[in-house]
């Protein structure tokens, strides 16, 4: 049997069978990002919504600002990070450079932007088509932006799996903040790279293909959520 086909089998036998080591890697992966996310949403969603509301000198620099930072790299949030939580940076008395909490701080960073700017559009599209009323109540301006965000939630969902899909999906910050030490830092993409230039295929490409289906199935539940809650997209200014 030839080198690729063989790879390819050992990698469908370690998926199979649950390889600990896949499994531990996997699990690292989904905790990292999911805690990322959870973070992001706690500040990005009720920013969001108070963009969505608010109007103030500097708004427009304020909001073009955040759309660039839609496309910011990972690598540069690893750095940023890393200088921060380095032994001579101003965070370096926290002491956890090079643990999955350190990689949580960099993917909240990175995803950040992204609920921010979704969950600001989410607001204003619903406050165009509901807000009339919800003001003839004399409901203040945040308290109808979080009560769209709560009427909305199966957008806020939807942006919540697309931060999800960035977060799990990014191997440049977590790399540099997270060193890639086995059994501590290591998560799918990185793993990923790691062996892939040992020569290690068959773990490379088990990770893979696991990643590819967290991705996969992502995508199915972004398409059924947008399905029921109509099409979500960062609008051009």
């Amino acid at each position: 049997m030839s080198a690729v086909p063989e790879s390819f089998a050992t990698a469908f036998r370690l998926i199979v069978h649950a390889d600990p080591v896949l499994v531990r890697t996997v699990a690292l992966s989904l905790a990292v990002s999911g805690s990322a996310c959870l973070c992001a949403a706690a500040f990005g969603l009720a920013s969001g919504a108070w963009l969505a509301v608010v109007r103030f000198a500097g708004q427009r620099a304020v909001l073009l600002a955040l759309d660039t930072l839609l496309a910011l790299p990972s690598v540069v949030v690893g750095l940023v990070v890393y200088l921060l939580l380095s032994r001579s940076g101003p965070l370096g008395s926290w002491g956890i450079l090079f643990t999955p909490a350190a990689m949580v701080i960099a993917q909240t960073i990175l995803v950040l932007p992204i609920v921010t700017a979704l969950a600001r559009q989410v607001v204003a599209d619903a406050l165009r088509d509901g807000g009339d009323q919800l003001r003839s109540m004399g409901a203040s301006a945040l308290v109808r932006a979080l009560l769209m965000l709560l009427h909305e939630r199966w957008a806020v969902a939807t942006l919540m799996l697309i931060a999800f899909g960035r977060a799990i999906a990014e191997v440049g910050a977590v790399m540099i903040v997270g060193g890639n030490i086995d059994g501590v830092t290591r998560v799918m993409t990185t793993t990923i790279a790691l062996e892939t230039s040992k020569g290690d295929l068959p773990l490379a490409l088990a990770l893979g293909i696991v990643l590819l289906g967290v991705i996969a199935l992502l995508n199915v539940a972004i398409a059924l959520l947008r399905h029921g809650s109509g099409p979500l997209a960062v609008e051009s200014r």
